[in-house]
């Protein structure tokens, strides 16, 4: 709702103008609120919850959440331990399409794997259960470090592959 307050001072010689143009409500965040907790489950699994200082709600026919103090996701096994951590900078989560855009110092963690991803941007795909992005990326494993750009990973980053990998890498001679 907005509220217009007109104030006349009786030394003013020009009226105020108001703009005339209609405010979008889709723009504009519906909801806001602090400290947040965003559980996802199925049939009563939990699959992934979502936290953030902030989340600003956006509605409309194609109405999505966004994170602009940035976020902490994480995926749950069916032990309902963490498997997996995502954190980020920035989020967005598109509610229609169920697709989250993870902004600026991006992390993926795989808790069991004890691996890491480092990227700039990243897409959660929850209804195909995938994460990727188009960026450079930096994976960190127990044994190495690779390097690359981009990548196509199921959501728990277990089963990841680089696009388009860089750097040494070590190959047994007999498989070559």
């Amino acid at each position: 709702m907005t509220l217009l307050a007109w104030i006349t001072f009786p030394g003013c010689q020009r009226p105020i103008e108001v703009a005339s143009t209609p405010i979008d409500s889709t723009q504009q965040a519906m909801m806001m609120a602090t400290e947040i907790e965003v559980i996802f489950s199925d049939s009563g699994h939990l699959q992934a919850r979502v936290t953030g200082p902030l989340v600003n709600r956006y509605e409309g026919n194609n109405g999505w959440l966004e994170f602009p103090k940035g976020f902490t996701a994480e995926m749950f096994d069916s032990a309902q331990r963490i498997e997996t951590t995502i954190t980020a900078d920035y989020g967005k989560r598109m509610e229609v399409t169920k697709i989250m855009e993870a902004r600026g110092n991006v992390v993926v963690r795989n808790e069991i794997k004890n691996e890491q991803l480092n990227t700039d941007i990243l897409i959660w795909n929850e209804l195909k259960h995938t994460i990727s992005t188009d960026s450079p990326v930096k994976i960190t494993t127990p044994d190495k470090v690779l390097y690359g750009t981009g990548l196509e990973s199921n959501e728990t980053f277990t089963n990841y592959r680089i696009l388009r990998p860089r750097g040494e890498m070590k190959v047994k001679e007999d498989s070559i």
